[in-house]
């Protein structure tokens, strides 16, 4: 309706599965729902109503180094949110009988994952990829990780993992600066910090996983490590990503897809954390020619590194990332949620412009070097789920591309 208005609030939380250890494994995602079983003498019912009789919605995500709890809602609604999510991090009653019933849940959620091929994937790589490493367990845990969780051990999590010294409160939308201020200081001014050591940086080890299941896809997935967040070379690889399998002009889907027909979807990521990253292709084919995908992505990272770009790949791919930019500028959980996480990365959100900037300054030469840079090391971690026929895709992927 004309006149109405959205605003959107992000309190994020530096602090995820990074922080676990293999004992505590899953303890952030499960502390995640439990707070929403009850918080600030709320059930969870009313934590919800409250939230969407005012025609708002309520959301929270785990993640391996952050995690977030995001409101939308109209025009008024901030001192409602704000209330709301301060009791969530720091007032939930983390009631026994809700721990027993949400590890359930969780267990339930982790089986899902197993039976969905897309998902587990992802799984079976990223242990692959930072083997014996927090970074490489499951964000949900495991069953007999979270079977020790009781109400004080729990507890003492929340208080170590939603420590004020590492959470940022982010708005956007309609909202007053100064009403937000003081909002911000009545409901989280007087948390007590409880500071934790940052976990050590990563190191990717890569190798190869894979997992026969009687299905007609297979599911693959290949990794190579690549720049974190705080590198120069973020804006390149950015860029590269998106050549490579960004779009339906990116080499990948044009090479596999349109070409060949090896496969109905394949696209390529960059998932950017703090002090690495991976840059990944994601891919389902027939089992009989997962071999032959495996090749062509191989062959694609090569050419990528060897000759660059094409001054056409080059400008697409910049008009993408800057389109997306501003376009994600016009949301504002979109703002408020990119401002969290710079704030939490950086001390302080990046202005779009700055970005843009970076993007569009980045020559073929620099798209190439960081290519050649992702070979270096002779690293990539694998995943295989599917066909038998397909088990073998890993291999062949990194043999095509060191051998």
């Amino acid at each position: 309706m004309p006149g109405l208005r959205t605003l959107a609030l992000t309190v994020a939380v530096r602090g995820g599965a990074r922080w676990e250890t293999e004992t505590t494994s899953g303890w952030s995602h499960l502390l995640e729902h439990l707070v929403f079983k009850g918080a600030g003498g709320m059930a969870a019912r009313e934590i919800v109503e409250r939230i969407e009789a005012e025609g708002g919605s309520i959301n929270a995500a785990t993640g391996y180094e952050r995690t977030s709890f995001e409101v939308r809602a109209l025009d008024g609604s901030l001192p409602l949110a704000l209330q709301v999510v301060a009791d969530l991090v720091f007032r939930p009653t983390l009631d026994p009988a809700e721990i027993e019933r949400e590890k359930d849940v969780v267990a339930q959620e982790i089986a899902e994952a197993f039976d969905t091929p897309d998902d587990h994937v992802f799984e079976m790589v990223q242990t692959q990829a930072f083997a014996g490493q927090s970074l490489g367990r499951p964000i949900l845990g495991s069953v007999a990780s979270l079977a020790p969780v009781t109400r004080e051990r729990i507890a003492a999590w929340r208080t170590r993992l939603y420590s004020p010294d590492r959470m940022v409160i982010a708005v956007s939308g309609a909202v007053d600066e100064a009403e937000f201020l003081d909002l911000a200081e009545r409901w989280f001014g007087a948390a007590i910090a409880a500071p934790a050591e940052a976990p050590t940086p990563a190191i990717f080890t890569g190798g190869t996983a894979k997992l026969s299941r009687r299905i007609e896809q297979a599911n693959l997935v290949f990794q190579l490590p690549a720049p974190g967040a705080t590198d120069p070379a973020q804006a390149a690889v950015r860029l590269m990503t998106e050549i490579l399998g960004g779009g339906m002009a990116s080499r990948l889907f044009q090479s596999a897809r349109e070409e060949r027909g090896l496969a109905y979807a394949i696209d390529a990521y960059h998932e950017p954390y703090e002090s690495e990253g991976v840059l990944g292709i994601y891919a389902g084919a027939a089992g009989d020619r997962a071999e032959e995908l495996a090749r062509v992505c191989a062959t694609e990272i090569r050419a990528l590194a060897a000759d660059g770009p094409t001054p056409a790949e080059l400008a697409r791919a910049k008009a993408v990332l800057n389109a997306g930019l501003w376009m994600s500028d016009e949301s504002p959980a979109g703002r408020a949620g990119r401002h969290a996480a710079q704030t939490l990365i950086f001390g302080a959100p990046i202005p779009s412009q700055t970005t843009a900037d970076r993007i569009l300054a980045q020559s073929a030469g620099e798209v190439r070097a960081v290519a050649r840079s992702l070979l270096q090391p002779g690293l990539a971690a694998s995943a295989v789920l599917g066909p038998r026929a397909a088990a073998a895709a890993g291999a062949v992927f990194r043999d095509a591309l060191f051998g």
